[in-house]
C-alpha cells in the first residue's frame, strides 16, 4: 500500500490512538491492508494457496503435503514459524470442508504445533481461522488456518510505530528448520 491508499483506510479522529478502558491498540495499516488484499483474489486462477503446491516445497515455502491438506510458512508472518494449513481444495467457508479434509487440517495443525515446539520452543500459540473479508481474513477465498508461535515479550511498538516487524530469521531457513523436523 502506498501513503496515499493508507490514508484513505484511516479517518482524521485525533484521539483513536488513546487508550482507553478496553486497551486497544488502534493498527489503521491493518484495514489498508485488508482493503486493498481481498481484490487479488478472485478465484483458483490466481489464488496464492492454489498456486503454492504445484511449485516445489521451497518455493512455495512448503513444510509437508497431506493427501487433502498441506501446511506452508506465512509470506508475512507475525513471527517466525507462522504456518497456514490450507486444503488443496479452493473453499472459502469451514463449513464447506469435507469430513477428511476437516481431520486432516486438525492433525496438520496439531502435529504443526508439536514440530514449532521441538525448534523454537515457543511459550503459547494463536491458532484461527478468519472468515471472510469481513472476519479479517488477508484471503478470504481459500480457507486458511494460521499457527503462529508467540514468545513471552514478542510484541513491541515497532509494528504500531514504525510498520516494522523484527522476524529474526528467513523464511527459508525457517522453512527448513520445520521441515526437517517435521519428519
Amino acid at each position: 500500500m502506498t501513503s496515499a491508499q493508507d490514508q484513505e483506510a484511516t479517518d482524521d479522529f485525533e484521539s483513536a490512538g488513546v487508550p482507553d478502558s478496553f486497551g486497544r491498540l488502534w493498527t489503521p495499516y491493518r484495514m489498508a491492508y485488508i482493503k486493498g488484499g481481498q481484490d487479488q483474489v478472485k478465484g483458483e486462477d490466481d489464488c496464492p494457496f492454489c498456486a503454492a503446491p504445484g511449485r516445489t516445497d521451497e518455493e512455495g515455502l512448503i513444510v509437508y503435503r497431506g493427501e487433502h491438506a498441506y501446511a506452508l510458512l506465512n509470506l508475512f508472518p507475525y513471527n517466525p514459524g507462522h504456518l497456514l494449513v490450507c486444503p488443496y481444495r479452493h473453499v472459502a467457508d469451514y463449513t464447506d470442508l469435507t469430513p477428511e479434509e476437516t481431520v486432516e487440517i486438525a492433525q496438520i495443525t496439531q502435529k504443526a504445533m508439536t514440530v514449532i515446539r521441538s525448534v523454537s520452543h515457543p511459550h503459547g500459540f494463536n491458532l484461527g481461522m478468519n472468515q471472510g473479508a469481513s472476519g479479517g481474513a488477508g484471503i478470504a477465498a481459500h480457507l486458511h488456518q494460521h499457527v503462529v508461535p508467540r514468545w513471552n515479550g514478542d510484541a513491541n511498538f515497532f509494528p504500531i510505530i514504525a510498520k516494522t516487524k523484527a522476524i529474526p530469521a528467513t523464511l527459508g531457513e525457517v522453512r527448513q528448520q520445520i521441515a526437517e523436523a517435521w519428519d
